[in-house]
């Protein structure tokens, strides 16, 4: 049996843990709120390009296996399986394709801390310091231009990240990213007018970094939202843990009582 002392520090401790997740729920309540509120302004970027690739009808090259992978995540942890999902979204992905053909980028380092052993030869870069402050259309356009500079022509691309539905929900979705050639080679292209190389490819890396950008707003959101939900049940748990540290405590404090006093009595009873 533990003693006094023992569950005294162990319930002690596990207080302290709840004070610690009940402070953490609130601040991501609070930031939640305003993740929130800037993903309805940013959900016109993302769906905007979306759009004009479905109505030009772009599709990626036939016969060209480059494939690009850009996974959104963040450098927080403490949010449930908001960056595993995406981990077991890449490792399905990539145990059908060939390997060698695929790089992976990572925005966000808890997922490409995951996936390094198996698959470090295949990173191409990572961005950090994500998830620290809310993400700005700046920090999408750094990436989307770094992408663009790297010098690796990919014939087909996919952005995966974790699409914000409610509090309690969230899904791990994938977007296609297409490459300039894709888009030159739409079949509807031709219905919009005074477009040259220069505008299309202009377009091309504006609507990189609104996909990303998009992306990144989701993810914060369903981050949020995720650890939010996370510190309510860690809080909860922690609670039942003190209930039941609480009932020990005082059950093992009066077999010491009633053992002591079985002594005394035990004692004066031989004098």
């Amino acid at each position: 049996m533990a003693t006094l002392k023992t569950i005294r520090m162990r319930l002690k401790s596990v207080k302290n843990i709840q004070k610690i997740t009940k402070s953490m729920k609130m601040v991501s309540a609070a930031k939640y709120s305003k993740a929130e509120r800037d993903l309805k302004a940013a959900r016109p970027y993302g769906l905007g390009a979306q759009a004009f690739y479905e109505k030009a009808e772009v599709v990626p090259e036939e016969n060209k296996d480059k494939k690009l992978v850009v996974a959104v995540s963040s450098d927080r942890g403490l949010c449930g399986a908001i960056h595993s999902n995406i981990s077991k979204t890449i490792r399905s992905m990539l145990a059908t394709e060939d390997k060698e053909n695929v790089k992976l980028i990572f925005v966000g380092d808890k997922v490409r801390q995951q996936l390094q052993r198996l698959f470090g030869k295949n990173i191409l870069m990572h961005f950090s310091d994500i998830g620290k402050k809310p993400p700005t259309f700046n920090d999408a356009a750094t990436v989307a231009k770094n992408i663009i500079d790297c010098g690796y022509n990919y014939d087909q691309g996919v952005l995966i990240f974790n699409k914000f539905r409610s509090v309690v929900s969230y899904k791990t979705t994938q977007i296609p990213i297409f490459s300039l050639d894709a888009i030159n080679s739409a079949k509807k292209i031709s219905v919009y007018d005074s477009l040259d190389d220069d505008v299309v490819k202009s377009y091309q890396e504006f609507s990189l970094a609104c996909l990303i950008y998009y992306a990144m707003k989701e993810n914060a959101t369903s981050e949020q939202s995720s650890r939010m939900t996370a510190m309510d049940s860690a809080s909860k748990n922690a609670g039942e843990m003190i209930d039941k540290l609480t009932l020990t405590f005082n059950r093992t404090r009066q077999a010491v009582i009633t053992r002591e006093l079985i002594e005394i009595i035990s004692g004066a009873s031989a004098l």
